[in-house]
Parts: C-alpha cells; structure tokens; sequence
C-alpha cells in the first residue's frame, strides 16, 4: 500500500517550491544543504503515473530553478534571451520527468523503494549530461555538483567529477523523500535506514584523499585583476582604459614583490581587446608591463584573423621578445560570443546583432609551455577561458595534456554584481578537486581566487575592484581517479538511463496501469 499522490496544485508547488529552494544551493545563498531539500521536493511531485501531466511538473520545477538561476542572463542581454535559455533548459526537467514516469513502470522498480532511488538519480544525471552537451555544446549550468563547493560531497570530484557528486547530491535528495514518506507509513525500519544510508553518503566525501603538496617544485604566480571603468557591457568599448588598468596593476605586483621573482603574471580573458600583435603601442605597454616584473604574462586578448571572424585568445608574452605561444578558446559561448541561427532568432530579438563579429572555436587542447629558468625546465599552464570551466572535457584535456596547474582567464564585467562570477568560482573548486591541480581563477573585475588542488581558497578578490594576487602554486604531476576515467562514468549513467527507460516502457505493456499503484514506495 502506498501514500496517496498528492493533489494536482499542490504538486505543482512542490515542484516550484522545488527548482527555487534547489538554486538556493548554489552561490550566492550557498545553502548547499538545499540541494537535497530540492531534489525531494521534486521526487515528491513526481508521484503520478502520467507522463504528461510529470511533463508539466518538471517543466514548472525547471521554470523557478533556472529563472533564478540565470537571472545574470537577464542582466547582460534582456528578458527575451534569459526566458529563451530559461524555457529551453527547463524543457530539460520536463524530459526528465517523462523518462522517470516510464522508468518507474518497470516491475522492478515500482516495487522498490531502492531500485527507484537509484533509477531517479540515473536518470537525473544522464539529463545533466544531456544538457551539457546538446545542442550547440551544451549548457552545464546548475548541475548539482555546483552546489557543492563547500560541501564534503564535492570531495567525491576527485573520484568521479561532476557526475558523481550531482549523483550523491540526487540520490541524497531521494534518501530524504523515502524516509520521510516511510515515517509517514510507520515504517520505523526503512525511515532508520534512508536517514543512515543518507548520512553516509554525505559524509563519505570525508574519506576521500585529497593531497596538496607539489610533487614538482612550486610555481611563483602574480595575477592581475585590473578591473573596468564602467561594469556591465559597456566595459568592451573602453578597450585602451582596461589595457591601461591591467598594465598599472602590473606594475602594482612590484610592492609585493622584486623584479624576477615571479615566474608568470596571469591576466583575465579581454585583459586587453586592443590585439598586441597588430597594435603597436599595446604591445609596447605590455612589454613595459612585463620588462617592469621582469617575467612572461600570460595575456587575455582578441585576434582578428584576415579571414573574418575573431579568436579569443591566451597569449603568453616573453619581456623583450613578445608572444611565444598561445591558447585559443575552443568553446565559444553560442548566443554569447557566436550566434548560431543568426536570421532565425532576430525577428524575436534584435539583441542578436549585439555580436556583430563571431568568434571561431580554436581546436588545440588548452596547454601553454612556460619556461621557467628558476626550475630549469618547462612548466606546463592548462588554460581555459571563462564559460570552459563548466565543461569537463576542456579541463580534463588540458590536465592529461600534462597541465600541472589550471588558469581559468574570465571576464565578468557584463555580469555586473550577479552571482555569475561566483558560480564560475564554485565550478573552479571543483575541478581543482576533480583534477588535483592548484587553480587561479583571474578575472577582469572579480571574483578572483587562488585554489589550492583541495578546493580550498587561500586568496578571493571582490567584485569591480582593482587586485593583485601573489601565490606559489604546488605544481602536481599525478593524475587523480576522475582524471583517469574520463568520460567513461558519465557514459555509464547514459546507458543505464537507456536501458531503464526501455525496461520501463516494456514492462508497462505487461502490466496493466491498474495494477501500478502511484508513486509506490
């Protein structure tokens, strides 16, 4: 026998309730906590047998999680894009809940509380790959595992990255449902165990090693965050201001330390949008900067090749000699950087013809060779440029490229004070957890950081101020389980969400509907 489902409006507000509590995990409320409440939240509203009708309930839930979630969306380009991406990524929620109602339907499942425990984290987390990957690249935004940057969950990255920790985070959730709809029946035996077996996993993050010491000297790092005149778009039509402001901030570097004590100066991505290689006088002003600290910088700039189109760029600069190598963005942002469908979308917004000139994808993996004379050898930078950081297999590459520290260059002037900056934080740590490699995330205007490869910030800027950092980062050579791994987890969930799925719509021609009672746990 098993709990009524519950009354059709009140499971549309569970579901709202649901997506609003769930982004409360996340910075800037950083109530990681949330995300298990959420996730509940969701498993309760979920209970009908009617695909169609979960269809609407994770829609709604999808609705109030990513419209706050986004909100800086709304901030940079208006309401009709931030309802678009809104709408578009909840659609996501919905086609969860639809695989979840048919999955629920095989014998197995519907018989079990455990086995639909594990269905719905499967599932949950084969959306998630989805969406991070289709279409256009994906969107991995609001993936649990962000909620978890100052949880013991997120220490299972360095097990299984991102999948893993939105799975214990999911299946947490689900634990939370079972026991309190159990208590509701008395039975005393399954809510003891669903609270155990949750308590567990939270707390199973704290067993998993996470090793901080260099394994291969330490790299002496300055970063520059040279902030803008003005905070929101109009940032990039004052390209010479923000040049000047991060070559003062170089100079700056010299009161914490002497000439050649660094190995390299980091700058944010549009550190300067005056491209050095065409432009005389930027280029001279970056080699001032650089002959000033006496090291090379690794410089966030734009390139405009004679074949249309631009490049967003990390270039490493050598004092006196200029570019010696370079990191070209492999991901652009569509709707960002590039629009895709350009004269289809225009008739529903003209913020469209806001990017005038796409940027092209570069296609090497994001590694930058530094020379450092102080080591007597070559140290290896994965680079990757703002949005990159939310997808795995950017940062992955540039790690098993031989990558022995991570830099994340980033611009968030056009994000203003949104929790944008801090949500690209929160994925940083968990890939410098992931990949057990020290990490700086360097940005125009903040939030930057210095992350040791725990996760931990040893150093944090603030939001449209000028910063510099100082830090010797432990260079690491080791490749932790997720690294290792790969994708191959990742598409472990996917296979397994298809087989319950197909299971589900098999055994639901077996079993006539009348005999599969509601949500039945």
């Amino acid at each position: 026998m098993s709990l009524p489902e519950p009354n059709r409006w009140w499971a549309l507000g569970l579901a709202a309730a649901g997506g609003l509590i769930t982004d409360a995990a996340f910075p800037g409320r950083g109530w990681w906590g949330a995300a298990f409440v959420g996730m509940a939240l969701l498993f309760f509203a979920l209970r009908r047998d009617s695909a169609r009708w979960n269809c609407l309930v994770g829609l709604v839930w999808g609705l109030a999680f990513f419209a706050t979630h986004i909100s800086w969306s709304n901030y940079v380009v208006g309401r009709v894009p931030w309802f678009a991406l809104t709408v578009f990524q909840a659609l996501y929620i919905a086609l969860f809940a639809i695989a979840w109602t048919w999955a629920r339907r095989g014998v197995a499942i519907w018989r079990g509380p455990w086995l639909q425990a594990t269905a719905f984290v499967v599932l949950w987390v084969a959306t998630e790959e989805l969406r991070s990957t289709a279409p256009f690249g994906g969107f991995p935004w609001g993936r649990l595992a962000f909620s978890q940057e100052d949880s013991p969950l997120v220490r299972l990255a360095w097990l299984g990255g991102a999948p893993l920790v939105s799975a214990a985070v999911a299946g947490v959730g689900v634990l939370l449902a079972i026991s309190v709809l159990s208590a509701a029946r008395l039975r005393v035996g399954r809510t003891t165990l669903a609270i155990g077996v949750g308590v567990l996993l939270v707390g199973a993050g704290l067993l998993v090693p996470l090793d901080t010491q260099a394994q291969a000297g330490n790299l002496q790092v300055g970063a520059v965050q040279g902030n803008v005149p003005t905070p929101g778009a109009d940032a990039f039509s004052q390209q010479r201001a923000v040049l000047d402001l991060h070559a003062k901030g170089t100079h700056e570097l010299l009161k914490q330390v002497k000439p050649g004590e660094l190995d390299v100066v980091l700058w944010p991505e549009n550190g300067t949008d005056v491209d050095p290689e065409a432009d005389y006088s930027a280029a001279a002003e970056i080699d001032a900067a650089a002959k000033a600290v006496t090291a090379p910088m690794l410089v966030g700039t734009v390139e405009y090749p004679a074949s249309g189109g631009r490049y967003n760029t990390g270039l490493l600069w050598e004092p006196g000699t200029g570019p010696v190598a370079r990191y070209v963005k492999q991901h652009p942002a569509p709707f960002g950087e590039y629009i895709p469908l350009r004269k289809w979308i225009r008739p529903f917004s003209h913020e469209v013809d806001l990017v005038r000139n796409d940027m092209i994808a570069g296609t090497k993996v994001g590694v930058v060779p530094l020379a450092v004379p102080r080591l007597h050898r070559t140290v290896v930078l994965g680079d990757v440029i703002c949005f990159e950081i939310a997808y795995d297999p950017l940062v992955r590459s540039s790690v098993r490229a031989g990558a022995e520290v991570i830099v994340e260059q980033t611009n968030n002037a056009s994000f203003g004070f949104t929790d944008e900056s801090t949500q690209q934080l929160a994925m940083a740590r968990l890939r410098a957890i992931e990949h057990g490699r020290a990490t700086v995330q360097i940005s125009t205007v903040g939030v930057s950081a210095i992350i040791a490869p725990n996760g931990a910030v040893s150093q944090r800027t603030d939001l449209f101020t000028a910063a510099q950092l100082v830090a010797a980062l432990p260079l690491r050579t080791s490749l932790t389980p997720a690294t290792v791994i790969g994708d191959w987890l990742a598409w472990a969930f996917d296979g397994l969400a298809l087989v319950i799925v197909v299971s589900g719509m098999v055994g639901a021609t077996r079993v006539r509907r009348a005999h599969r009672p509601e949500g039945r746990l």
